[in-house]
């Protein structure tokens, strides 16, 4: 941070300078075009479910948390965190479905993982303060760049550019050691046509479970030049982290025994007086630089085009303390110990990733008085490479070689994508609205995998995939505007997913997924008045070969995700809004929702030995898992000069963690408030100052939002008994964090 440090301190000495240059054209500057890709988001004649949220609303909630609990109080939206604070590994789902299939974009540039699909939010630290406004479409969406939308889509467009120069100081601090600290600042415009942004980010946290600490750094960088129709944005956006594991989570016996904050990660012994001693860097390290280059030009009032390039740099690893395990798995030999010959020992790995991510989007669009279309696309490309180490083995004579790789593989991916979209006005208020895309991907996966073959019994498991996918996403809608308050659309979608690289690398050798289709029905009605709004939404998501975890378990004992011929979600999103000229509001939505793979068949082995017998006992329709079927979100709010205050709450009610309708595997419902007090008021020479304080989980609820299960069975007595596990991430009851905000 010693570099960054300096660069701020230049900066804001900068600042001074810019202070004085003079505004000769204010109004021709407030028109200049900003740098924006936005031919992938709705409006308000596009047939599809979608929420707009601002930049204040972030900054209201912008405290500490990752940006997935910045976004948990809008529709069908549920959060989990693995620390149990919000801070660190935590993930959004959104309708049920997971992070690996919600689309996420800054900029119209894909930020999903070309592999996984997901999309980690811990290297992105307080990325929420350079969020200028995002959009979050439910459903199919509309056609974007990068990774299928099977759930949702999260765009994300990054700041403004400021007329006039600007600083500004956030801080806060609170439970469990939690503090985040942020300076930003701009130069305004310069000589009418330039403008810098920078941006300084530290959180940290102890976090609720035990040793699951959490140090995030980041930086955002912008520079810009605008003029009548051309503007130019260079931006670069980049992220530390270093994370204690916590995702091994705990089961109920562990948490009566040790209590709710267990953590089982970095396990190494109990010693003579009973303490558990844990392995101190059992951490998650990552860096990753992001680079972008914005072109926008408008050619008249009606046309204009927006292109991006883009690149990501990413270098990270994680080490963990593995006890028992067989050394030949690892490219080691036996040794002797106390005239033993020892074939399985305590040892430390290191697992580690090198990726370089790059490409370009564009867009090319028309703005008429009927009709507004859109063509677009993008063309990428992914070049990763994985590895693993042995760092440490316990009591080893023999020569052990800690930069030496026991696996390596690399893997290569080609996305390119092209879309054409239109809408247009039929007549007085209706409008049709399509939108054709075409996406091609190759996928190559070459080398050794972490994996020991233990069918062959002759070494790692060996990679040689080359797929290709060939993916057509029509969809097309109606959207009628009855007055100036009340809205009814419909659409139709299809959508297309490949597979993720751990439904390669974790299912069977010698099968291969396939691919997934989505057809999504939308129909919705919407109404809003100056202090009222109102809307419904009805959606039935139909799933083609979705995979799911089905108890299969692969050669060597691993879960397998399997594509299940038919599956589906259904529901209705109930949203209402009030506003009153008295400073109270009031906001409130829910989902009602039935969410089932038809048809399941549950397979379990003996002792969860996959070359053991295996019992398979056809289920019928049964609940996808993590999909609650009941999810409320309420809102009270009221602002009164410069005090404002809310009482945010969510329930959400009870889930299965698996796909087997087991009453062993459920996560129970919860209900949690957190309550936000904060003050604004100015001082000289400052422009407005903020302090606050906001307690989490105000009622103390005690409960967990994420976790995992399984099961298996054994003989007794000649009689199959089934048997049932299931781990919890617990998290935090009441906490406080207090924050300040000075602008200047």
């Amino acid at each position: 941070m010693r570099k960054y440090a300096m660069a701020a301190c230049l900066f804001m000495a900068a600042l001074n300078v810019c202070a004085q240059t003079k505004e000769k054209d204010s109004l021709r500057v407030i028109d200049l075009q900003e740098v924006e890709i936005i031919s992938t988001r709705a409006t308000g004649t596009t047939p599809v479910a979608f929420t707009n949220i601002n930049k204040e609303q972030l900054k209201k909630q912008n405290f500490g948390q990752d940006l997935p609990y910045l976004l948990s109080m809008t529709p069908s939206a549920i959060t989990t965190s693995d620390a149990g604070a919000g801070i660190g590994y935590t993930t959004l789902r959104v309708r049920g479905t997971d992070g690996t299939r919600i689309n996420v974009t800054a900029n119209g540039i894909p930020i999903n993982d070309a592999e996984s699909h997901n999309v980690f939010w811990v290297n992105l630290p307080d990325f929420a303060s350079s969020v200028k406004d995002m959009q979050i479409q439910r459903g199919a969406g509309t056609s974007t760049n990068g990774a299928g939308a099977f759930g949702a889509s999260i765009n994300m467009q990054t700041g403004d550019f400021s007329l006039k120069p600007y600083a500004e100081l956030n801080g806060s601090y609170g439970s469990f050691n939690t503090h985040k600290e942020t300076v930003k600042a701009g130069t305004g415009l310069i000589n009418e046509h330039w403008s810098f942004d920078a941006r300084l980010s530290n959180i940290s946290s102890d976090g609720y479970i035990d040793r699951a600490s959490v140090g995030l750094n980041s930086y955002y960088l912008q520079g810009g030049y605008y003029n009548d129709n051309t503007s130019v944005k260079l931006i670069t956006f980049g992220g530390k982290e270093r994370t204690y594991h916590a995702w091994n989570y705990a089961s109920k016996e562990e948490m009566e025994k040790y209590g709710r904050r267990y953590n089982s990660c970095g396990y190494m012994y109990t010693d003579d007086n009973g303490i558990d001693h844990f392995y101190e860097d059992q951490t998650d390290n990552y860096v990753q630089k992001n680079y972008q280059l914005l072109f926008n030009h408008n050619f008249t009032s009606a046309w204009n085009v927006n292109a991006g390039l883009h690149y990501t740099k990413g270098d990270g690893y994680y080490q963990e303390y593995k006890d028992g395990r067989e050394l030949v798995e690892y490219g080691l030999l036996p040794y002797e110990h106390d005239g033993e010959t020892v074939n399985e020992s305590d040892l430390i790995r290191k697992k580690a990733m090198d990726n370089r991510f790059g490409g370009g989007i564009f867009s090319v669009n028309y703005k008429g008085d009927r009709l507004h279309a859109s063509l677009g696309g993008g063309l990428n490309r992914y070049d990763g490479d994985h590895f693993g180490k042995v760092l440490w083995v316990k009591n080893y004579i023999g020569n052990l070689d800690p930069d030496k790789d026991y696996y390596r593989n690399n893997a290569t991916k080609n996305d390119g994508n092209l879309y054409l979209k239109a809408d247009y006005e039929l007549c007085n208020g209706l409008n049709v609205y399509a939108d054709l895309q075409y996406r091609h991907i190759s996928y190559k996966m070459y080398g050794q995998n972490d994996k020991w073959n233990s069918v062959t019994n002759d070494g790692l498991q060996q990679l040689a995939i080359h797929e290709k996918f060939d993916f057509f996403n029509p969809k097309a809608g109606l959207s009628w505007q009855l007055n100036r308050n009340n809205r009814i659309y419909g659409s139709f979608s299809v959508a297309h997913k490949e597979p993720t690289r751990n439904n390669y690398t974790d299912g069977k050798f010698t099968e291969h997924p396939k691919a997934e289709r989505l057809f999504d029905y939308e129909l919705g009605y919407t109404f809003a008045d100056s202090w009222l709004t109102f809307g419904a939404n009805l959606y039935y998501m139909d799933y083609k070969d979705q995979l799911v975890l089905t108890g299969e378990l692969n050669e060597i004992g691993e879960a397998v995700a399997a594509n299940v011929p038919d599956s589906y979600r259904m529901g209705i999103e109930l949203m209402a809004g009030l506003k009153l000229p008295c400073g109270f509001q009031w906001d409130i939505n829910a989902t009602l929702s039935r969410n089932r793979v038809e048809n399941f068949t549950e397979t379990l082995y003996e002792n969860e030995d996959p070359t053991g017998e295996k019992w398979s006992t056809y289920l019928g329709d049964t609940h996808i898992a993590f999909s609650p079927d009941f999810l409320l979100n309420n809102r009270f709010g009221y602002t009164y000069k410069g005090f404002e205050a809310s009482l945010q709450s969510q329930y959400v009610s009870k889930q299965y963690m698996s796909n087997l309708d087991c009453k062993d595997h459920i996560l129970d419902a919860y209900f949690v408030s957190n309550l936000n007090l904060s003050y604004t008021f100015t001082l000289p020479k400052i422009k407005s100052v903020t302090i606050g304080c906001t307690v989490y989980n105000l009622f103390n609820e005690e409960y967990e939002n994420n976790g995992y299960a399984g099961s298996g069975f054994y003989y007794e007595d000649g009689q199959k008994v089934r048997y049932n596990y299931a781990g919890y991430a617990a998290q935090a009851g009441t906490n406080v964090l207090g924050h300040i905000s000075l602008r200047f």
